[in-house]
């Protein structure tokens, strides 16, 4: 059971995995470094701490506590810390005001290598360069609901264990495998002598509909940023250019909404 801890102060140093949270440039300073991520909302906790995740402690408001039956439950077993703050704490600790009630810092696991989570899999899903954490949260969700079975992160994508993209998620990224690429040039070879068909997504006209890629064998879908999309690099070097076919003179998706359609249509042989 965790024990509750009364703090009045935000700047108390046992509330340190907490500070500023919107701060994105402080927070990618903080968290790899320390080795812990962020969780929000008693569910994606829950789910957190279902997937392995150890908690280092739990930050709970007065009323939260006071008006949730499952995050008393959650306590109940959590063997970290509950540090139990007022709302105005929270809100100065953290640069917002918690509406969901319940914030867990958590230790991250070591990421697995990348042959080791493509190996277990016949369709992934590989993003490149995708910056934004909502999208990258979204994407796993989608991912995790629609048949995908593993992620691959190209070096420079935003790390999917932010606090933001963990929300998006719904705790997606505790239920898919995920490993990250060491070389961006060569990453793709790697998985093309896995086995896998590249198939990379694209508005461009010349593509062939995504309908008509072949669902055989193994597949590894390539999602680009938005704006920029898939880099030329990585475009040359795929089996196959698939586009979603648009309508109304729109010429492309958010990245997550095509990546819910593409791993629709594309999850099962």
């Amino acid at each position: 059971m965790a024990r509750l801890v009364t703090v009045g102060d935000a700047s108390d140093p046992r509330l340190r995995d907490y500070v500023r949270l919107t701060d994105v440039n402080l927070r990618r300073s903080l968290e790899a470094p320390r080795g812990l991520f962020i969780a929000e909302g008693e569910k994606v906790i829950r789910r957190a701490v279902a997937a392995g995740y150890p908690a280092r402690s739990l930050l709970i408001t007065r009323e939260s506590l006071a008006t949730s039956a499952p995050l008393a439950d959650l306590l109940a077993s959590c063997p970290a810390p509950a540090y139990l703050v007022s709302p105005d704490v929270a809100g100065q600790l953290t640069g917002y005001r918690v509406h969901r009630g319940a914030l867990a810092a958590m230790q991250r696991l070591p990421l697995p290598p990348v042959a080791d989570v493509a190996g277990r899999a016949r369709r992934i899903a590989v993003l490149e360069d995708i910056v934004d954490h909502t999208n990258v949260g979204a994407i796993f969700r989608c991912v995790a609901a629609l048949g995908f079975d593993a992620v691959v992160l190209a070096p420079r994508c935003a790390d999917p264990l932010y606090r933001r993209a963990v929300r998006v998620s719904m705790g997606g990224v505790f239920a898919v495998p995920y490993a990250r690429m060491d070389d961006w040039r060569q990453g793709l070879a790697g998985l093309r002598s896995a086995g896998f068909r590249l198939v990379a997504l694209t508005p461009s006209a010349d593509a062939v509909p995504i309908a008509a890629v072949p669902r055989d064998g193994r597949l590894a879908l390539l999602f680009g940023a938005e704006g920029d999309g898939l880099s030329a690099r990585w475009h040359s070097q795929a089996d196959v250019r698939a586009r979603i076919p648009m309508s109304r003179g729109v010429d492309s998706l958010n990245v997550a909404s095509a990546a819910a359609i593409a791993c629709y249509l594309l999850a099962q042989d």
